[in-house]
C-alpha cells in the first residue's frame, strides 16, 4: 500500500497541467441555496452541492440519469451541469429534467464542447454550437454566455492526441502525453487574447450558458 500511494503521488507530481484555461469573464458568482445539485460530478468534490452521477464513485451522492432525476418539482436554487450532455443520448430530455427541478429564481450553469476529441463516459454522442445549445433552454430565460475554453484550448487537445496516434504502445503515449503536455501546455495562456476575438467561435473548445427560472 505505502508503495501504491508513493506511485499515486508521483503520477500526480509528473502530470502535466491540462492544456486549457478558463475564460476569466465567465460569470461565476450565482448565489447557492439550501439544496445545489452538480450534475456529472463523478469523484470529485463538490461543496454545497448534492453530487449525482450515472456511476458510482467516492464522492457521488446519488447514483441515478439526469434525463430521469429522483427529485421533487422546484428543489434546487442552483444546478451545475458541465460537460455532461455529450454523455446523454437525449439532451433536449436532460434539460427539461434540470428546468424541472430547478427552484423559481434558481439559476442553471450549463457546459457543453464545441471542438474537442472524443471521451467516453461511457459513451460520447454529441458535440454542440453556441446556438445548439440556446435551442435547450425551453422555458429557462439566457442570463449569460460564451465560451469557457477557447482556440488554443482546441489546438492542443487534438495535437496531444494526434502524437499519441503515431506511437503503438500504450507507455509511449503514457509518456508522451506528459512530455510533449508540459512542452505544450504555456501556449494555453494566448487563449487570454483569442477568446476576446469574434472569431474564437470558428474552432472554439467548450462553451457555457447561464440560465434562471422565471420567479413565479
Amino acid at each position: 500500500m505505502p508503495a501504491q500511494g508513493f506511485l499515486h503521488r508521483l503520477r500526480r507530481l509528473l502530470e502535466p497541467p491540462r492544456p486549457l484555461i478558463h475564460n476569466p469573464r465567465e460569470p461565476r458568482d450565482a448565489p447557492l441555496g439550501r439544496w445545489n445539485l452538480y450534475v456529472g460530478g463523478a469523484g470529485a468534490r463538490t461543496p454545497g452541492y448534492i453530487n449525482l452521477d450515472l456511476l458510482h464513485a467516492p464522492g457521488v451522492d446519488v447514483v441515478a440519469d439526469v434525463e430521469q432525476l429522483p427529485f421533487p418539482d422546484n428543489l434546487f436554487q442552483r444546478i451545475e451541469c458541465d460537460a455532461v450532455l455529450e454523455h446523454v443520448r437525449h439532451p433536449e430530455r436532460a434539460m427539461r429534467e434540470i428546468e424541472r427541478v430547478l427552484a423559481p429564481g434558481g439559476c442553471a450553469h450549463v457546459v457543453v464542447p464545441f471542438c474537442h476529441p472524443l471521451h467516453e463516459y461511457p459513451k460520447d454522442y454529441h458535440r454542440f454550437t453556441p446556438d445548439a445549445l440556446r435551442l435547450l433552454a425551453g422555458g429557462l430565460r439566457i442570463s449569460a454566455e460564451g465560451w469557457r475554453t477557447g482556440p488554443t484550448a482546441t489546438m492542443l487537445v487534438i495535437v496531444l492526441e494526434w502524437i499519441k496516434l503515431l506511437l503503438p504502445w500504450r507507455a509511449w503515449r503514457v509518456l508522451a502525453h506528459g512530455v510533449f503536455g508540459w512542452l505544450l501546455f504555456p501556449l494555453r495562456y494566448l487563449d487570454l487574447i483569442l477568446l476576446r476575438s469574434p472569431y474564437a467561435a470558428r474552432i472554439g473548445n467548450h462553451y457555457y450558458v447561464w440560465f434562471e427560472k422565471a420567479q413565479r
